[in-house]
C-alpha cells in the first residue's frame, strides 16, 4: 500500500515514543498512511537503535529497529531545552496524533503537558501508554511499566505454559504489542469523534497491564461467577473447545 494513498493520508503523528510499545502504535499508523515524524534523545536517539542483532554486525543499527521505524522521520530534540521545548511545540500545533510513552506526569514536569499543547491546538489526540494509567494503580503509577510485569498483572502469564513449569515468557513482546493495538484504536476512535462532533481532541490514556488483562476472554466472569481460578494448561484446549485427537499415519517402509 501506498503511504501516500493509505486510509490515514493526511493524518500528522508526532511521536515521542521509545522501544516497543509507543513506536509500534505509530509504526502501525504510518504504515497506513500517516505522516509520522519521531523524536529522539540527542544522545543515541532510541534505545531499540542497537538492541539484538545489528546489521551490519559491527557498527550497525538493529535489525529490530529497522522494524519499528520505517515510515517515519525521525528529528533529534533535546526536550529539556528551552529551544527543544519550542520545537516541539511547533510540531504539535501540526500534529492530529500525539503518541508517548514517558512515565506519568514527566511531559507535564517538563512543561509539556496536554493542556499546554492542547492551548495551541485543541483539536490534537494525544495517546499516552504507561504501566498502570496516568492517574490509575495507585502506588504503581509511577513505576516504570514493562511488558513482561503487565504480562504477569493481567494474568496472561499465569494461564500460559505448562501447569507442573513456571509460566514462560512469550516468544515475542506480546504484552507491548496489544497495548500499542489499543492504542491505535483508541486514537481512530477519537479522531473520528472529532470528525463526526466537530470540538476538541481528547487524551487516550492506555496502560499495559489493562491492555493485557482486556483480552482474557472468559477467564473473569469464570472467577467472578464461580469462584474458578483458571490456570496454566500446556497443550490442553479450554472448555470452549473440542478435544480432538488427531492421528498421523505413517507410510510403511
Amino acid at each position: 500500500m501506498s503511504v501516500s494513498t493509505g486510509p490515514l493520508a493526511g493524518v500528522k503523528v508526532l511521536e515521542l515514543g521509545t522501544l516497543i510499545a509507543g513506536p509500534f502504535a505509530a509504526r502501525f499508523m504510518g504504515e497506513f498512511g500517516a505522516d509520522v515524524i519521531k523524536i529522539e534523545d540527542p544522545n543515541g536517539g532510541d534505545p531499540l537503535r542497537k538492541w539484538r542483532k545489528l546489521y551490519p554486525e559491527v557498527g550497525g543499527t538493529s535489525l529490530w529497529w529497522a522494524v519499528q521505524a520505517r515510515n517515519k522521520k525521525s528529528v533529534t530534540v533535546n526536550l529539556k531545552s528551552p529551544e527543544g521545548k519550542e520545537i516541539l511545540r511547533r510540531l504539535a500545533k501540526q500534529a492530529d496524533i500525539v503518541v508517548e510513552n514517558f512515565r506519568p506526569g514527566l511531559l507535564e514536569k517538563l512543561g509539556l503537558g496536554y493542556e499546554v499543547l492542547s492551548a495551541e491546538n485543541p483539536g490534537f489526540v494525544m495517546v499516552r501508554l504507561s504501566g498502570y494509567g496516568q492517574t490509575g494503580g495507585g502506588a504503581y503509577r509511577d513505576r516504570s511499566g514493562f511488558g513482561a510485569i503487565a504480562e504477569s498483572i493481567g494474568r496472561l502469564r499465569h494461564i500460559t505454559g505448562y501447569p507442573d513449569l513456571p509460566p514462560p515468557r512469550i516468544g515475542i513482546s506480546i504484552g507491548d504489542s496489544i497495548a500499542a493495538l489499543h492504542r491505535v484504536i483508541g486514537a481512530l476512535m477519537a479522531l473520528h469523534h472529532r470528525q463526526a462532533n466537530g470540538g476538541k481532541g481528547q487524551v487516550v490514556d492506555v496502560a499495559l497491564y489493562e491492555a493485557v488483562f482486556n483480552m482474557m476472554e472468559s477467564v473473569v466472569p469464570a472467577y467472578g461467577v464461580y469462584g474458578m481460578c483458571e490456570s496454566a494448561r500446556g497443550r490442553r484446549c479450554r472448555a470452549l473447545c473440542r478435544r480432538i485427537r488427531i492421528r498421523v499415519a505413517t507410510a510403511a517402509s
